[in-house]
Parts: structure tokens; C-alpha cells; sequence
């Protein structure tokens, strides 16, 4: 199953600075605030390198130019 892309650049450039500020921050704070950092950081830089969004694919929303375009 391949992935549909719907995520423009910029929000993918925001998910990855936002994904990499989470893991650094989960790894200075530890403890269970900590871990939910490091999810929340994997997740988004999951979604930034990939350019899906599962959400974005439920509601709907792209920010993708191409897609707009079709």
C-alpha cells in the first residue's frame, strides 16, 4: 500500500524541526513527560519524512500544492 503525499514542504519542514525539538527536549527531561516527547518527536518526523499525515488523510485536509492542482 503506498502512501498518498499530503503534506506541502513547509508543513513538512515544520513537523521535522517540531519532531527533532520533541526528541531533544524528551531526552533532557526524562521520566514519563520525557517519553511522551519522544513519541510525540517520532511521530512527527515520521510524518515529515514520509509526507503523510494519517490525520490529515481522515479529515480530509491537504496541504500538498499537487493535490490542490487535481
Amino acid at each position: 500500500m503506498k502512501l498518498k503525499v499530503n503534506e506541502g514542504t513547509t508543513d513538512r519542514i515544520i513537523r521535522g524541526v517540531g519532531g527533532a525539538a520533541l526528541l531533544v527536549g524528551g531526552l533532557l527531561v526524562g521520566d514519563t513527560a520525557g517519553i511522551i516527547m519522544l513519541v510525540a518527536g517520532a511521530m512527527l518526523l515520521f510524518t515529515a519524512a514520509t509526507g503523510f499525515c494519517g490525520l490529515y488523510a481522515l479529515l480530509g485536509i491537504s496541504t500538498c500544492p499537487a493535490q490542490k492542482n487535481n
